[in-house]
């Protein structure tokens, strides 16, 4: 179950990263990007800041707001390889 809930709020931060960024279409979201990113966000982002603020692995808000900071960033590196493949 914890699984499950893990990749579900990794695809609602990744979906909320591609939301924020926006793009081309800003309401089209890339289901597969959102997963990684939320997920590889979440890890990343939620563990650094939470360890960072002195919370451990707990769920507070400073763990959330990291895991939307690591989405954007995958996001925005992700369209930012995209965008550069795409031109070569």
């Amino acid at each position: 179950m914890l699984i499950l809930a893990i990749i579900v709020f990794g695809m609602v931060i990744g979906a909320l990263a591609q939301l924020i960024i926006g793009g081309k279409n800003m309401w089209s979201i890339d289901w597969g990007l959102a997963l990684v990113a939320g997920v590889a966000g979440s890890f990343i982002g939620g563990l650094l800041i939470s360890l960072i603020a002195g919370h451990g692995i707990e769920l507070h808000p400073s763990g959330i707001i990291g895991s939307l900071l690591g989405a954007l960033i995958v996001t925005g590196g992700w369209i930012w390889f995209k965008k550069r493949s795409s031109t070569n």
